[in-house]
């Protein structure tokens, strides 16, 4: 006699599987309670009986509650084991009845029954699923892996090949996204079964907009710190109209996590990530006080990535800024833009050992005439990664002051621009390179929370694309060099 097991198995295939039937579901197979649009004075819809959220007839059990005899055989369809699939899960098609061979090989099996005819089998502990599918298909039984599913596209409009996002008389899609591979990134986080969501990453700059729609829900209450010591909790970005608050922040924090698939503006490399807004730069730009405040604040409040667009140039002592960096580089990756001067060498804190500095590529991948490189300002420093920075310069033989070198043009980065500039702008800079770089640092945090900030910082600078000297970001090497 098979021994009854009727012990409820955790599947973490079951939301993709039966994904219609569970459209609306939470983890724990009840629906989520739906608020009515706003002014319309309704209720909240109660939430269904657990039922409603199950397939029909799902229940687990093994070999002895099948039964039957009969025929079923492998009609020969092509399957792929090497696509993504739902590891240790085998999709058994069982017809209406079972011939003895085929309830001996499911024997001691766990299984759930998804459908009419058709099983969920758990495949057995220290066997491979393609394995485990071949000693079915030999008992007569059809088999094919639990395949995984993927948006095909994020629907924003500005995501590549999607219709663009108007800036002024052009329309622009964020071809950035492309260059640096974060769609086939999100496609390994899908395939590993992973969040797309990264962990609570820093934007230290400027503040952000709150009230930008690809930003809503994503901004954690601030902080903000003045150049005095001072700092008030949940200060807003400055006026759009001052020298420092026309999005600097805004477009770093865009870059970083707008709300990605949700049909508006752009797509952050974090999907609904969770952004910390730090405000240390104001009027007359931040300070060492500021910046000590603003690092303290991220680390206590747990940020595991710390972006900062923000830098001075020259080889700089600064031994209280120096401290506070090197504390909260032993629980987050800390980025930094390199610099918008190619003659001063790399900017601090970029150049400090335990930040990593960012240098910007033009449209090509070679370094944009204004981005910083090593040089004697800053002694042996190099860059630590590049990433797309905007504009078309690429010469590394002319300065930052050259003519046209920050023109802006078609070929800058489309980001989030504040509510009262029209929402959007195209931007160039190291200052656009680095949340590229933080974004997916953060990615891989999110794909494997295990690691250490040493680690995500090795691996990251290991899966960069070597080119002419330059190690360029790679999202989708990272994330899987993450996974590892």
């Amino acid at each position: 006699m098979y021994e009854e097991n009727v012990k409820i198995v955790r599947l973490l295939s079951l939301s993709l599987l039966a994904g219609l039937a569970l459209t609306g579901c939470g983890a724990n197979g009840s629906q989520s309670p739906q608020t009515p649009p706003a002014g319309t004075g309704g209720s909240a819809t109660p939430a269904p009986d657990a039922a409603t959220c199950r397939p029909a007839s799902a229940l687990y059990f093994t070999a002895a509650g099948i039964g039957g005899a009969g025929e079923t055989a492998n009609d020969g369809a092509a399957v792929n084991w090497e696509a993504p699939h739902v590891p240790g899960e085998v999709l058994v098609f069982t017809g209406r009845n079972l011939r003895a061979q085929a309830v001996s090989a499911l024997s001691g099996v766990s299984t759930l029954e998804v459908g009419q005819g058709l099983l969920l089998a758990r495949t057995p502990a220290g066997e491979r699923d393609a394995t485990f599918a071949g000693r079915l298909s030999g008992a007569g039984l059809r088999t094919q892996p639990n395949y995984r599913y993927s948006s095909l596209a994020a629907s924003d409009p500005g995501f590549p090949g999607n219709r663009g996002v108007r800036v002024g008389d052009r329309t622009y899609v964020q071809s950035y996204l492309t260059r640096i591979g974060a769609d086939e990134a999100w496609q390994a986080l899908d395939a590993a079964g992973r969040s797309k969501n990264g962990v609570l990453t820093a934007v230290l700059d400027t503040g952000a907009d709150k009230n930008h729609l690809d930003l809503t829900g994503r901004l954690l209450m601030g902080c903000t710190f003045d150049n005095q010591g001072g700092f008030a909790v949940g200060a807003p970005e400055v006026s759009a109209n001052s020298s420092q608050g026309r999005g600097h922040g805004t477009s770093s924090a865009g870059l970083i996590g707008a709300t990605t698939d949700n049909g508006l503006g752009l797509s952050g490399l974090l999907w609904h990530g969770t952004l910390l807004p730090v405000k240390v730069l104001g009027e007359d730009g931040a300070s060492t006080v500021s910046l000590i405040g603003g690092l303290n604040y991220a680390a206590a409040q747990g940020a595991r990535v710390i972006n900062m667009s923000l830098g001075i140039p020259g080889k700089l002592s600064d031994p209280a800024l120096n401290q506070a960096i090197t504390a909260a580089a032993r629980q987050a990756v800390l980025v930094a833009a390199a610099g918008n001067t190619s003659n001063d060498g790399i900017y601090f804190p970029a150049s400090h050992p335990d930040v990593i500095a960012v240098g910007a590529l033009g449209r090509e991948d070679r370094l944009a005439c204004y981005s910083a490189r090593p040089g004697a300002a800053s002694g042996s420093r190099q860059l630590d990664i590049v990433a797309p920075g905007g504009n078309a310069g690429t010469s590394a033989s002319v300065t930052s002051s050259a003519a046209g070198c920050l023109v802006s043009g078609p070929d800058d980065l489309l980001t989030l621009n504040t509510t009262e500039q029209n929402g959007y702008a195209l931007r160039a800079g190291t200052s656009e390179a680095a949340p590229l770089v933080s974004g997916v640092v953060s990615l891989m945090w999110g794909a494997n929370p295990s690691l250490s900030a040493a680690q995500v910082r090795a691996r990251l600078l290991a899966s960069a694309r070597q080119v002419d000297g330059l190690k360029v970001l790679d999202a989708q090497a990272a994330v899987e060099a993450a996974l590892r």
